[in-house]
């Protein structure tokens, strides 16, 4: 019984953020993927295991893809376009991130939770996961839960809005997918 209530716990505070969460954003960084050269994500902690995800989605979708911070990537350029995910909007790594990509010309999208913040105010589109008066302390979902599986909730729909809005079939999805796992 306990188990089930917790479930019920967790979907209830996603869907109350999500519900809260502004419908145009699936359309809006639609564009800004497209309108960027390459696509670079970043984050901390779990929200950058949430950009893994959004990160691997893009590139089956068809997007050139890379993870900051990672061995092979390459450096980043005008014209490309830097995601960062972070709750705070804060955190100082990620804003050493984005004062070097901005200073190159690269574009920014802060994904977060907060309706102002240091990266917010430096960024090209902020899309805020809720609202400022959804997020409180959830007994069972603690230090960041409810954002980071909210915003991988959100992400995965704006994935679906692209494989729609594109009509991308799954068959070439699957040919970009790893195939030495």
């Amino acid at each position: 019984m306990w188990q089930q209530k917790n479930q019920h716990l967790v979907i209830n505070k996603i869907s109350e953020i999500l519900d809260v969460t502004n419908l145009s954003y699936a359309e809006q960084m639609t564009e800004m993927f497209d309108d960027a050269k390459r696509i670079f994500i970043s984050g901390a902690g779990r929200s950058k295991l949430v950009g893994n995800f959004l990160g691997m989605r893009l590139m089956h979708s068809g997007y050139d893809v890379s993870m900051v911070g990672e061995i092979v990537t390459p450096s980043i350029k005008n014209g490309d376009l830097l995601i960062i995910i972070s709750g705070s909007g804060e955190t100082e790594q990620l804003i050493a991130f984005t004062n070097k990509a901005k200073s190159i010309g690269a574009k920014i999208v802060l994904i977060c939770s907060k309706s102002k913040s240091t990266i917010g105010d430096m960024a090209d589109g902020v899309f805020q996961i809720g609202n400022d008066n959804v997020y409180k302390a959830v007994k069972g979902m603690p230090m960041g839960t409810v954002f980071e599986l909210s915003t991988l909730c959100f992400l995965e729909s704006v994935v679906s809005h692209l494989i729609w809005e594109k009509n991308i079939p799954e068959e070439k999805m699957k040919e970009r997918h790893a195939n030495m796992e």
